[in-house]
């Protein structure tokens, strides 16, 4: 009797040790298809989306700025942990158009451009799904009378938030500051947008991406 039961006890011991895979193997990743807790978005997917309404930069202290009516962004997925935890993605694309200016001095926008992308990025699935992306740098070049003046400016964290309504990321009153062109370009700039629906462009019927 002893014998057979030391071989029962060897016998269940790898079905033990098989229960926290399992376990693990079915918790919801951070970033999920469809729905929230749905299938994991793998790394190496692309995610992209369009912006919704209009992407603002705003003078601190006036109603003066840059208003944008179409805007892109891509990224690409280099980390997806298993909830509760922080993905990683790189900012890989970002492109604005449809720019007007109400800026003093200025009589329009030659080009909005995004620059050193790709740009590292963090969303997390703490309270509020805090999305920040990291060292971003953008260079506007206005019309003015007299020629087009070129102001580039940096944000050393640019804070948002993902929302599982509308699957979307919303970015309000981000300081960007002056890092390069001359006095005629405003010191800082406040900016506003929100991208969505986000995609993933990676698998079929692009489906959309939420935070669990």
């Amino acid at each position: 009797m002893r014998v057979r039961w030391l071989i029962a006890i060897t016998a269940a011991t790898p079905l033990l040790a098989v229960v926290p895979a399992a376990a693990s193997a079915a918790a919801s990743s951070v970033l999920t298809n469809g729905r929230v807790g749905g299938p994991a978005v793998k790394v190496g997917a692309i995610l992209k989306a369009n912006l919704k309404g209009k992407a603002t930069f705003v003078i601190p202290g006036t109603t003066a700025g840059i208003k944008c009516g179409s805007a892109s962004v891509t990224d690409k997925v280099t980390r997806n942990p298993a909830a509760p935890g922080t993905a990683t993605e790189m900012l890989t694309g970002q492109t604005f158009s449809r720019c007007s200016s109400s800026i003093p001095g200025t009589t329009g926008v030659k080009s909005v451009r995004v620059l050193n992308l790709p740009y590292r990025t963090t969303i997390s699935d703490s309270r509020g799904n805090p999305v920040v992306i990291f060292n971003a740098k953008t260079e506007l070049v206005l019309r003015t009378v007299v020629g087009t003046l070129t102001c580039t400016y940096r944000a050393g964290r640019l804070r948002g938030t993902a929302l599982n309504t509308g699957q979307a990321i919303a970015f309000a009153r981000q300081t960007f500051t002056r890092s390069a062109g001359p006095s005629a370009c405003p010191a800082k700039g406040s900016f506003s947008a929100v991208f969505g629906p986000v995609t993933n462009t990676s698998v079929r019927g692009r489906p959309r991406v939420f935070v669990s």
